[in-house]
């Protein structure tokens, strides 16, 4: 049952995220600012963590899920080391999940062999 819920949060944020493409003017880059902008500052004010718990996976892995992991960071930072934590948070707190995404994109590219679009 938690995959099946995880799969429906999922897609329902991602077809949110697809008919705010479909029906604004935003370029991709900007939605998906605007999406780990919308976890962070929801993850804030204390209503993404008890989303993501009823979710699971659904709403961890979208760039939504990202924003809040960043705002968690920041705050636990910021609660041991002072303002210099602002700085040093989200690093620490995403550092995994920005490391296996360049190592996993680094071996698919060697077993794979992209091309360059022209």
């Amino acid at each position: 049952m938690d995959y099946i819920k995880a799969f429906i949060i999922g897609g329902i944020i991602c077809a949110l995220t697809q008919i705010l493409l479909d029906r604004t003017k935003l370029m991709p880059g900007r939605i998906m600012v605007l999406l780990v902008c919308s976890g962070a500052v929801l993850g804030a004010i204390g209503i993404y963590q008890p989303f993501q718990d009823f979710a699971g996976a659904g709403a961890s892995v979208p760039l939504c899920g990202f924003g809040n992991l960043l705002w968690k960071g920041v705050r636990d930072a910021v609660d041991q080391e002072g303002f210099i934590g602002v700085f040093m948070g989200g690093f620490k707190a995403s550092a995994a999940g920005i490391s296996a995404a360049l190592i996993f994109g680094y071996l698919a590219s060697l077993i794979f062999s992209p091309k360059m679009k022209r």
